[in-house]
């Protein structure tokens, strides 16, 4: 499974983007997907993530509320809406898959994308 991520880019406090993954490789419908990002000096950190099985996602606190996951299978993508951002989210994100059950570990993920540079404006 490759992954590679898009979408990043400069936005001012408030706005909104909205960032990109698509994977290559088998059974893409059978993959469980995370966004994960890190800053400098920072541990990666888990965002969102959704489940291959029935769709089910789960959230970081931080971002509970102003982001949303979501895949869609015929286009073998998945994407992060992120609202209301502010100065703090400010990271590199990485969209992870793997195959099996949702998991918030960055150690369970077998598939990482390359990144992206999500940066706030304040």
């Amino acid at each position: 499974v490759q992954l590679q991520a898009s979408g990043g880019g400069l936005v001012q406090a408030g706005g909104s983007l909205r960032i990109s993954c698509a994977a290559s490789g088998r059974a893409f419908s059978r993959l469980t997907l995370g966004w994960f990002r890190q800053s400098p000096g920072s541990e990666r950190k888990f965002v969102a993530g959704i489940s291959w099985y029935n769709g089910s996602t789960i959230y970081g606190d931080s971002v509970k509320g102003r982001f949303t996951i979501s895949r869609d299978n015929a286009k073998n993508a998945v994407y992060l809406q992120m609202n209301s951002l502010n100065p703090e989210d400010t990271a590199v994100y990485y969209c992870a898959a793997r195959y099996g059950t949702l998991y918030s570990y960055s150690s369970r993920y077998n598939y990482w994308g390359q990144g992206t540079q999500v940066t706030v404006s304040s």
